[in-house]
C-alpha cells in the first residue's frame, strides 16, 4: 500500500462488501477485495496526541483504493451527525491527501443534495446538517484525512432503511436516483472551495491545525459556523 502517513499506524477498521451491501445500487455486486481502510485517532507524537483528547477530537486516515460494485463507484457507507449541545449538528472537516473524491452530500431534510468535487490537496467541510457519503470515482487509490469531534456516534440508520443516499454514482460520472426515495432535489455541483477564516485551504494539511487552540472549535460547536454563516 503506498505511503501516506510518517506515523504509526494502528490496525485499520474495514469495510467489505458484505458490510456495504445494504446501501449498493446492486444489493447482488461482488468485489473479492476489502473496499476501504479506516486508521482512526492517528498522532504524529504524544503533544498531538494529548491536544487532540483533550479537546475531544480526532484525526483520522481513509484509504479507498479503486472498484467498480457493479456500474457503481466504490464509496463509504453514508451517514448523519448528531446534534451538538449547541443545537446544531456537528461538521466534519475533510483534505484528499491523494487521488480524487466526490462527496456526496445531503441535507436531512433532504431539501438539499450536492456533490463536491475534490482533487489532491483540496479541503472540504461538511456543514451541520448534512449526511455524507465519499465516492472515489477515479482509477486511482483515493487517500482522505479527516478531523472531526469524537463526542458522539455516526448515524447509518437512514442509508441502511434506504439503501444507500439519495443517488447513486455509476461508471462515467452517472448519477442515478436512488428509487427508494422520494422527490428529491437534483443535484448541485460545486468545486472544493477555501474558507480562510477558518485557516481551510487547499494544499495545507489540515494536520497542521492542530495546536491552534481556537480554529478547529467549530468542530464542537457549531454554532459558530452558523454565525460566520457558512454554505456549502
Amino acid at each position: 500500500m503506498m505511503k501516506f502517513w510518517d506515523g504509526t499506524l494502528p490496525k485499520p477498521g474495514q469495510r467489505t462488501v458484505e458490510d456495504m451491501r445494504s446501501v449498493l445500487a446492486d444489493f447482488n455486486a461482488c468485489a473479492e477485495n476489502t473496499l476501504y481502510f479506516m486508521y482512526r485517532s492517528l498522532s504524529m507524537n504524544p503533544g498531538d496526541k494529548e491536544w487532540l483528547s483533550a479537546r475531544c477530537l480526532r484525526y483520522d486516515i481513509t484509504v479507498i483504493p479503486p472498484c467498480l460494485l457493479g456500474d457503481e463507484y466504490v464509496k463509504t457507507k453514508g451517514h448523519y451527525h448528531p446534534k451538538a449541545p449547541d443545537g446544531f449538528g456537528f461538521p466534519e472537516l475533510y483534505q484528499v491527501i491523494s487521488g480524487e473524491a466526490h462527496f456526496l452530500l445531503q441535507k436531512r431534510d433532504l431539501s438539499d443534495v450536492v456533490v463536491v468535487r475534490a482533487k489532491t490537496g483540496d479541503v472540504v467541510l461538511v456543514p451541520p446538517g448534512y449526511g455524507h457519503v465519499t465516492i472515489n470515482p477515479s482509477n486511482e487509490t483515493l487517500v482522505m484525512a479527516n478531523i472531526v469531534s469524537d463526542a458522539f456516534k455516526s448515524e447509518y440508520e437512514f442509508y441502511e432503511h434506504n439503501h444507500g443516499a439519495a443517488y447513486y454514482e455509476l461508471f462515467g460520472n452517472v448519477f442515478l436516483k436512488n428509487p427508494n426515495y422520494g422527490d428529491v432535489p437534483k443535484i448541485r455541483f460545486v468545486d472544493a472551495f477555501e474558507v480562510p477564516e477558518l485557516k481551510i485551504l487547499h494544499n495545507q494539511s489540515i494536520y497542521d491545525l492542530i495546536g491552534d487552540d481556537e480554529v478547529l472549535e467549530y468542530l464542537n460547536n457549531p454554532v459558530i459556523l452558523e454565525k460566520i454563516n457558512f454554505k456549502i
